[in-house]
């Protein structure tokens, strides 16, 4: 086994997959996103939640907005209706980077994330934390002189000093050109989205998973748009944004879109 891969910790890629009704977990993860749901009841709802805002994004920035580049940042373990999947339904000759730093997503991925003939899908083993890294491997395959979807769901919470986060995403979209798109989502502690059972559930995380998370304000949601103009509805619950029920139920996860002018 990848000395990397951790077994006595619960890590995020294999929780989230879990929620998700994946087997790609282990006794540890299971008992972590236990407890986690325990805190938080809905949990499983904002992983679906996600997914879903994932899927309802990349159509439209395929079908809608004519994108065929992706980057996608803190891929997750492969699950239905990966991004390549979504976007190279609509068009073929889409191109998919995908970027984790997980040992276990990296193998899945590999394994799995695999392109239509048309179109392209890659791997980059890399953090987050490290967009010139991210770029430079990214550059391989895309053309960043031509506009590129950036997608970081579910990332940026990972990223703790709120000024680092916000230095990560300008670095990003300064190195793509105007046509291109930032796609987020981001927990929240905000009641109006009923965030407040976010609180004892991240405590939990932090102290019993890795790696540690933090939630934001939408104001500071708002900022990492700064420059870029946001597609309407906005900046809502995940599960809600352009979703063609409005009945869906209200997760504690923003979600929006920007495109950069």
């Amino acid at each position: 086994m990848n000395d990397r891969i951790r077994t006595d910790i619960a890590h995020n890629a294999r929780v989230w997959n879990y929620w998700l009704g994946g087997k790609d977990n282990y006794p540890v993860d299971r008992a972590v996103g236990d407890q986690v749901t325990g805190f938080y009841p809905s949990i499983g709802e904002v992983a679906r939640a996600d997914r879903a805002f994932l899927g309802r994004a990349v159509t439209f920035l395929a079908a809608d907005a004519g994108t065929r580049q992706f980057l996608d940042i803190g891929t997750g373990l492969p699950t239905a209706d990966n991004t390549h999947e979504v976007a190279q339904r609509v068009a073929p000759d889409a191109r998919i980077v995908y970027v984790d730093n997980d040992p276990i997503v990296l193998t899945h991925a590999r394994a799995l994330l695999t392109s239509a003939p048309e179109g392209v899908t890659e791997y980059v083993d890399a953090d987050a934390h490290d967009p010139e890294k991210i770029l430079a491997a990214a550059g391989a395959t895309l053309d960043l002189s031509r506009p590129v979807a950036v997608m970081m769901l579910g990332i940026l919470n990972f990223v703790l000093d709120t000024t680092e986060a916000r230095t990560i995403v300008r670095t990003l979209m300064d190195a793509v050109p105007s046509g291109s798109h930032l796609v987020l989502t981001h927990p929240t502690l905000e009641p109006e989205l009923g965030g407040e059972g976010n609180k004892a559930a991240m405590a939990f995380w932090n102290e019993n998973a890795t790696p540690p998370i933090t939630a934001r304000s939408r104001a500071e949601f708002a900022s990492f748009f700064e420059g870029l103009d946001l597609l309407e509805p906005g900046i809502l619950s995940c599960s809600r944004w352009r979703a063609t029920s409005q009945d869906a139920p209200v997760v504690a996860q923003f979600g929006a879109v920007g495109r950069k002018p």
